[in-house]
């Protein structure tokens, strides 16, 4: 067994820090941009006199460093060559993303909007796996173009993680001569509608509520007749980009089908493993940051003229937020490379889900709930300073807490860890009889 970085991928990180010094780092300072990272960085990210969404500004700020870090060949790294990618694995992005997040806010990388000079590009797997020649061609090299963004439209009012009892169907129906499928229903959460050109929205054409099959996917263009984006939602973190959207007698043609008729559930899971496993890494990658700066600070504050480190009340939670930090590394480090292996191999894309996803899942619902510590621990440590917005510890905290349900619920994963070690599914299926 050999836990030593590969040296490449040393060298990499090296070469990225080079590059948020010599591009990014200069651009975060012109113009006040520091104001999107300082204590006023809500006020200036959010447009509250326009349902709260993401600034102009902003969003153009963040579109000038991925298109640097673009040039520069680090944007597209975790894609495919044929896109102009590098193969970015899962095990080099997860080190990466924890690099990142552990250097602090900046606009070199900030999760409350996926914004990252190393992009992360979950649709690009799900269009390789479902998408037609057609639609790998619009979606895919349209995405890196800009030119097209999708929105993910799952979740309901009423149906969150009880997807498969979604209320919105799909009926065949022709219009004008060209076969096609009404569309009737709502969604919530439907993230970057403001900027989508198309909602991948799911649907039930076939079957009973609860039943795994019978949801379809159709890519659904924004705008169009019947689609309607009724109120931008408010959050704990601001701005919002998460809109309820009402879709009554949408119409599309069967060219906006994704995948397979009735196997949309598989979709909607597809880029579930590559998602959580990078997002765990980032959300470690913040908790180490909460807990470094509380070091620091209570080194160099001294109370009573002594150092605060000098306390146990101080070290022991550090300690123990320390430690799991470390041992969760480990995991996250070993589960992603166990990714990496089962990828190289046929079929390896449907191994992860039967071999692997407990440790996918262990990995991610564990790094998000430990942020949350840490960036709490970071503000008592941090006394009334940490608890201001001068300080980045609220903002971290605001932001990851949102993970512990949005990245599938921290109960729903801890069910599938359930599943896999009590042997109702997995490698340890019917171990126990």
């Amino acid at each position: 067994m050999d836990f030593d970085l590969p040296q490449d991928l040393v060298s990499y990180i090296a070469e990225l820090d080079a590059f948020i010094e010599a591009e990014i780092r200069p651009l975060e300072q012109a113009d006040d941009n520091i104001r999107f990272f300082d204590h006023r960085r809500e006020w200036a990210r959010t447009d509250f006199d326009n349902g709260g969404l993401p600034r102009h500004e902003w969003e153009e700020l963040l579109v000038e460093a991925t298109r640097r870090a673009d040039a520069a060949g680090h944007w597209r790294f975790s894609a495919p060559k044929k896109y102009g990618g590098k193969n970015g694995s899962n095990l080099w992005m997860a080190v990466i993303r924890d690099h990142f997040a552990a250097r602090g806010l900046g606009l070199h990388n900030d999760l409350q909007n996926e914004h990252s000079i190393v992009g992360n590009f979950p649709f690009v797997n799900m269009f390789e796996h479902f998408g037609t020649p057609e639609q790998q061609e619009e979606f895919i090299k349209g995405g890196f173009a800009r030119t097209r963004r999708t929105a993910f439209g799952l979740t309901e009012p009423n149906h969150g993680s009880d997807a498969t009892h979604m209320e919105t169907r799909a009926l065949p129906e022709t219009r004008g001569g060209v076969s096609g499928w009404r569309i009737d229903g709502e969604k919530m959460w439907t993230t970057g509608m403001h900027v989508a050109t198309h909602c991948a929205t799911f649907a039930r054409t076939s079957g009973a509520d609860g039943d795994a099959r019978g949801i379809t996917c159709f890519l659904v263009p924004n705008p169009t007749q019947g689609l309607v984006i009724e109120e931008y939602l408010w959050t704990f973190n601001m701005p919002t980009d998460h809109p309820r959207v009402s879709f009554s007698n949408v119409w599309v043609p069967d060219s906006a089908v994704l995948g397979p008729i009735g196997g949309g559930l598989a979709i909607a899971q597809s880029f579930v493993h590559q998602n959580r496993i990078r997002q765990a890494a980032s959300s470690l990658g913040a908790a180490t940051f909460c807990v470094e700066e509380s070091v620091r600070y209570a080194r160099e504050r001294k109370p009573f003229g002594e150092e605060l480190a000098r306390n146990q009340a101080i070290q022991f939670p550090l300690v123990e937020l320390a430690t799991q930090c470390e041992m969760l590394r480990l995991l996250i480090r070993q589960t992603a490379w166990a990714m990496d292996r089962l990828e190289a191999e046929e079929g390896g894309h449907q191994r992860i889900e039967r071999e692997l996803s407990d440790k996918v899942s262990m990995c991610n619902y564990w790094a998000n709930r430990l942020v949350c510590e840490a960036a709490d621990r970071a503000m008592q440590v941090h006394g009334g300073i940490g608890y201001s917005r001068h300080k980045p510890f609220e903002h971290i905290f605001r932001h990851h807490r949102r993970y512990r349900i949005t990245e599938g619920a921290e109960e729903i994963q801890m069910r599938k860890v359930g599943a896999f070690l009590f042997g109702y599914l997995g490698p340890r299926k019917g171990m126990f009889g």
